[in-house]
């Protein structure tokens, strides 16, 4: 079982909710110079954010900034610039989020806006941590929680808080990554955000796993698959189930580590997700060769070659067909070890 790789992590960002109803989704046409069309501009854009449709959310904020130039309204801009920063952070161009972070900062620091200033900074310590530049990505978070504990403003302290806990962890600090995202749980129960709480539970199972104390990442894991479980969340749920087996496995635990993957698979198949299917069915074989059941670790690796000719995938049929010739000949069944060694 690879216990290593564990699904990326999540980090909370702050991104209001729209202020008015549900706005069509098609892309609106130029903005006139009405009261309130910048403000909906700005809204609709939010809510594709929400949805995840980062390229329309762009559109929208684009227009916004237009719209918010020719009004002359500052405050305006500084907000849907930061927006447009998210947006491109959301897509991975993490250079045109610190562009538009900046620009956002610096209108927020010219009309004296706190809380967006503590957004700004926050949103361009991610950025920087992403690419890789952690003095840079640690200084702008303390900045931007320095500014979220002066405004008690939660929802800025909690993803500081968190995010330098990414940003220790990327170090290898994984005792002060610890320390800061347990600070931005006990922040977080506060507001009573259970998607946000969920994704800091797994940031700290990840972190614990990462420091070797495998049942405290299983807590931790633990928790966050009851909230995924509450909220109906399929893909977070298979992610975490992932990561329970694996810790399972470290500590020797395979009966349970088979159990989170048998839940996993199920989960898989019900979704048509072959990828996690057949990542599935691997760590099943790799959990049963553990217990020295050979045969049932041959089952799930005939299984696996079977899902990756379909997925047309060379690589994991090799890498299939090698541990089953092993398992093969741990059995004795040399004949059919010779079969799959032809193959």
């Amino acid at each position: 079982m690879s216990n290593n790789h564990l699904p990326g992590e999540e980090f909370p960002t702050v991104v209001p909710a729209p202020n008015h109803r549900t706005q069509d989704q098609a892309i609106p046409k130029s903005p006139q110079d009405n009261d309130g069309e910048a403000d909906q501009l700005l809204d609709q854009g939010i809510e594709q954010y929400q949805n995840q449709e980062f390229k329309t959310a762009l559109e929208f904020f684009q227009q916004a900034l237009s719209a918010y130039k020719e009004q002359f309204d500052r405050r305006g801009e500084g907000k849907t610039l930061g927006r447009i920063g998210l947006s491109f952070y959301a897509l991975g161009d993490f250079n045109q989020a610190i562009e538009y972070s900046q620009l956002s900062l610096e209108i927020a620091q010219e009309i004296e806006d706190k809380r967006l200033q503590g957004q700004a900074l926050g949103n361009l310590g991610n950025a920087y941590r992403h690419l890789g530049d952690y003095e840079q990505a640690i200084e702008y978070e303390e900045k931007s929680l320095r500014l979220g504990q002066e405004l008690d403003d939660r929802k800025t302290q909690v993803a500081a808080l968190n995010n330098l806990g990414l940003a220790y962890k990327a170090l290898g600090d994984y005792l002060k990554a610890i320390e800061y995202q347990q600070q931005s749980l006990a922040v977080v129960h506060e507001l009573g955000d259970l998607s946000t709480e969920g994704q800091i539970l797994k940031n700290l199972g990840n972190a614990f796993y990462a420091q070797g104390d495998y049942a405290k990442a299983i807590d931790y894991y633990q928790q966050r698959l009851a909230i995924a479980k509450q909220t109906g969340d399929y893909r977070v749920e298979g992610q975490i189930l992932r990561n329970l087996a694996s810790a399972c496995h470290a500590v020797g635990d395979y009966a349970k580590a088979i159990e989170y993957s048998e839940q996993r698979l199920a989960i898989a198949q019900s979704q048509g997700d072959h990828r996690a299917e057949e990542q599935s069915l691997g760590n099943l074989a790799v959990a049963y060769e553990a217990l020295n059941d050979y045969i049932k670790a041959i089952e799930y690796y005939e299984q696996r070659i079977a899902l990756a000719r379909v997925m047309q995938d060379r690589r994991v049929e090799q890498q299939a067909l090698s541990s089953l010739k092993v398992a093969c000949y741990a059995v004795g069944d040399y004949t059919k070890a010779m079969e799959y060694e032809e193959q």
